[in-house]
């Protein structure tokens, strides 16, 4: 009995090709690609890839290759039907039981293809003809190039009702099958009134590039009906699941470009015209959790730049919260902030690419998102306004899942309401040789701890820039620490100048190129103009205080050292908070 396609495809999303291998095959992530040693034949070099995305394995040694079906069928003896139950068994799914009238949905499925496409021709059609002239005029007054009207194959639904039906009579298409693809609604007494008239003509295309829906703006503006219009939910189109332009989003993504996500098809056009052409748009509703998930099957990070209005501010809020619960380990959001009354249509046409990348450049993540609004929200000037910041923050942080991220978040909230209460820092005055510096007039305090505790001679000299300095060449030594640490060091401000230009140096390289080996990320600090306090931060000048911060220093006791020098740095925040309250209690 055979099994719907739809279900097949919703199995395969929930199951993920990678957890399904990863229970037989050690897996390391290679890129977009995972790779391991062959489970059907014997290597010692790994030739055996994952290929998410595409949601098949490949061994170039031996020349398996399937999907997660084939990869259960082979490794367990299971015929398809097994496989897929054990799947869907596992992901909680229940298989539908295939019917005639399943059978006939598919069919029927078939041949909307075929109706949306002849559709589709005919509004291309009617674009150049005297009919759609205006339109074809308002696409060009908008910016459009005749070759990006021609590759979204843009088009124009002429005002007549009966166009359309018409044209696809000619073709053997008749009213109900127009009705079943959306085009057209039925009236009381059994005739048919087209959807789509007087509008310019988007067409939807899902992944595979075959169109399933259509979007319509309105030519004439003193008329009342909504300026724009999708096609409603049918057999091919659900609003929820789809992006516009998400064919052409996934393989500029490919290419190495930018998955931008903007409010509307105009924005759309208009930016992949420009270049970026990795954009995307919801269809007319607030982004939705699939859609968020389908921008994660592409790339593991998206940027939203929706309008600079207000209604764009509440939506972009609105899709941070949405992927609160959605988040794990290595996939995210930025956020691009617009001027208002500014759309990224708008920007591209009045000032250009340049200006436009700007602004993706500078998207902050999600969390970063969620801070700026709170601490708008209330006073954070005193304890009790701090800890009303640090509940709502612990509100939005509840609602992650993942419980890897969900400590993230809570750290890096914990330390950002720390530095809000950061009493202004002394100036600071070289002492001695070798550049080493003090707070003057300041004595070394000593902190108790055993040999567990490794930050420990750091603290004994009590010199925050000695700390600042261990913090930068542990990193300096063991950039794959960055995932681990790099949102804490982004949330310090340090206190010599020079040393916090070469921790913005630092966030910016590794941010931007994840994954540098450690010579590779060395040689781009020293090109950047930081050499000297480069070799400075390595030499023993630092590591007799902190021999962590050696470069021939494991990744875990590194990483444990700069925890504990992170929390001696981030101590006197603390208690000179402490202080403050209760100064303000005693008077």
């Amino acid at each position: 009995m055979a099994i719907s396609s739809r279900f097949l495809d919703d199995l395969r999303d929930r199951i993920g090709l990678a957890g399904v291998v990863g229970r037989r095959v050690r897996l390391t992530k290679k890129g977009r690609e995972h790779q391991g040693l062959c489970p059907f034949h014997k290597e010692k070099t790994p030739s055996f890839t994952v290929n998410e995305e595409k949601g098949f394995y490949h061994c170039f040694g031996c020349g398996a290759h399937g999907s997660a079906f084939d990869f259960v069928m082979e490794t367990e003896g299971l015929n398809f039907r097994e496989a897929v139950d054990k799947l869907a068994g596992e992901a909680g799914m229940e298989v539908p039981q295939d019917s005639p009238e399943e059978r006939a949905r598919a069919e029927r499925k078939k041949t909307l293809y075929d109706v949306v496409e002849a559709a589709c021709l005919y509004f291309e059609s009617q674009l150049g003809q005297t009919s759609g002239a205006q339109a074809l005029a308002y696409l060009r007054n908008r910016g459009l190039t005749d070759r990006t009207i021609g590759k979204f194959r843009l088009g124009f639904a002429p005002e007549r009702n009966n166009s359309l039906q018409s044209a696809m009579k000619a073709l053997g298409i008749l009213g109900p099958e127009l009705e079943a693809a959306g085009l057209v609604l039925k009236r009381d007494d059994g005739s048919y009134y087209e959807r789509f008239r007087g509008r310019v003509i988007f067409p939807i295309l899902d992944r595979r590039g075959r169109v399933v829906a259509f979007g319509g703006r309105i030519m004439d503006s003193q008329a009342k009906a909504a300026k724009y219009l999708n096609s409603p939910e049918t057999d091919l189109f659900h609003k929820g699941r789809l992006l516009y332009a998400m064919d052409f989003a996934q393989v500029a993504a490919r290419a190495g470009q930018t998955l931008v996500v903007a409010e509307g098809y105009m924005d759309v056009i208009v930016l992949n015209q420009a270049g970026f052409e990795g954009a995307v748009a919801p269809l007319g509703t607030a982004l939705t959790e699939d859609q968020i998930g389908e921008l994660w099957k592409i790339l593991p990070e998206a940027v939203l730049c929706f309008d600079g209005d207000k209604a764009g501010v509440r939506a972009s809020l609105r899709a941070a919260e949405r992927a609160l619960g959605l988040l794990r380990a290595g996939v995210g959001l930025r956020f691009a902030s617009l001027e208002d009354g500014e759309d990224p249509d708008s920007l591209v046409q009045k000032h250009g690419a340049e200006a436009f990348q700007e602004v993706i450049d500078a998207a902050k993540p999600l969390s970063q998102l969620l801070w700026d609004r709170e601490v708008a929200a209330g006073p954070t000037d005193t304890p009790e306004g701090r800890a009303a910041l640090q509940k709502r923050l612990e509100d939005h942080v509840k609602r992650i899942e993942d419980a890897t991220v969900r400590s993230h978040f809570q750290s890096a909230y914990k330390d950002k309401v720390w530095s809000l209460g950061r009493t202004e820092r002394p100036k600071w005055q070289p002492q001695g040789k070798r550049g080493a510096w003090t707070k003057k007039g300041a004595k070394a305090q000593v902190f108790e701890g055993d040999a567990k505790h490794m930050a420990v001679k750091a603290a004994k000299v009590d010199l925050y820039r000695s700390r600042e300095e261990i913090l930068l060449a542990v990193l300096l030594g063991h950039p794959k620490l960055f995932d681990e640490v790099g949102e804490r060091l982004g949330s310090l401000a340090f206190g010599a100048v020079s040393l916090d230009n070469l921790r913005q140096e630092v966030l910016k390289t590794l941010s931007g190129q994840p994954g540098l080996d450690t010579d590779t990320f060395q040689d781009h600090i020293k090109e950047a103009g930081f050499g000297i306090i480069l070799d400075e931060l390595l030499s023993s000048r630092v590591f007799e205080h902190a021999f962590f911060a050696r470069p021939d220093t494991d990744l875990e006791t590194a990483l444990t050292g700069w925890n504990e020098t992170y929390e001696l740095y981030c101590r006197r925040d603390l208690q000179a908070e402490l202080q403050e309250a209760q100064r303000r209690l005693a008077v």
